[in-house]
């Protein structure tokens, strides 16, 4: 009976706490800290902080994304996507390649080194927990390449903003490296948002390209894995998302109806942030040893200053 009480108090205290801070969170704006008061709360309590948390920062994030396409027009969306598909189509298929190299030098597991290959050239936690019942991966190599990738998406809100000021990259600059280095969708849009509104929306839109990239992906493991269990759709947020920025062409939207829009999306964000943060507890730090953790560190210690000398040569 003492200890039902005891663990009653324990979840109404993580409630209550989740009640106080998150709207503090919104209203500071920072996606970043978000992440990191979510994962100290996961990490503290070593419970699930919010029920549902991976549901809910998924679907808030969609919603932001979406959000960000009614500040673009069809023809800006054509424009930015056209420039850089070459140079997204050149990331994907040279990042794949040196990973699954990379992973065979380090000695890496087949199964986890194409989870961290594939996960950090096109969409980071999506094309893993998507690749991984192609390949067969087992579920701690899903959830050691997970937490290595959670890890460096934190590391990189905080650090990216930070050299993208020293360099005094340009809006357009920061928002394609990011777009190209981070892996997550989430944290793309975050950290970009936080570097600026035209930085995010040029990375929204070169990031979603990227994820595209996750359907060829999976026919082509199904095909060596002889596995027909690949899901190949095209991501309905993603439709909406277009669909959002010809709305922008048809309709002169008023102002007002734009401003509201942007603040809705970061909010949104700082949501989606949250609930990613609150997903990384004790149980999945442990399962980062080894192979996995070097091929992971390795592998995005070098593309994100290649990609970034790249951006800075060529944009």
């Amino acid at each position: 009976m003492s200890q039902t009480l005891t663990f009653r108090r324990l979840l109404e205290s993580q409630t209550l706490l989740v009640i106080v801070t998150l709207p503090v969170l919104v209203w500071y704006g920072n996606p970043a800290v978000a992440l990191l008061v979510g994962a100290a709360l996961s990490l503290v309590f070593n419970k699930v902080v919010v029920p549902g948390a991976g549901a809910i920062g998924k679907q808030a994030l969609q919603i932001a994304i979406v959000l960000l396409g009614l500040k673009l027009n069809a023809a800006q969306l054509v424009q930015i996507s056209s420039d850089y598909s070459l140079l997204v189509t050149v990331y994907v298929g040279l990042t794949i390649g040196i990973g699954l190299l990379m992973g065979r030098w380090l000695g890496n597991q087949r199964k986890c080194s194409q989870l961290i290959s594939s996960g950090t050239a096109i969409c980071g936690g999506t094309t893993i927990a998507s690749l991984s019942p192609v390949i067969g991966a087992r579920p701690e190599q899903t959830g050691a390449a997970l937490t290595l990738v959670f890890l460096l998406n934190a590391l990189a809100l905080f650090t990216f903003p930070i050299v993208g000021e020293a360099l005094s990259l340009t809006q357009e600059q920061f928002g394609v490296w990011a777009a190209l280095a981070i892996h997550d969708t989430s944290s793309v849009v975050a950290t970009a948002a936080i570097y600026g509104d035209d930085a995010a929306t040029i990375a929204t839109t070169v990031k979603l390209g990227r994820t595209l990239w996750l359907i060829p992906l999976l026919l082509v493991f199904s095909v060596l894995e002889q596995r027909g269990s690949a899901k190949l759709r095209l991501p309905l947020f993603i439709v909406a998302f277009v669909a959002t920025a010809c709305l922008g062409s048809l309709i002169e939207l008023p102002s007002e109806v734009v401003t509201g829009a942007s603040m809705i999306s970061k909010s949104l964000l700082v949501v989606a942030l949250f609930c990613i943060g609150t997903e990384i507890n004790r149980s999945t730090l442990k399962e980062l040893r080894g192979a996995v953790l070097m091929h992971g560190l390795l592998l995005w210690a070098l593309v994100v200053p290649l990609v970034l000398l790249l951006v800075i040569q060529t944009i």
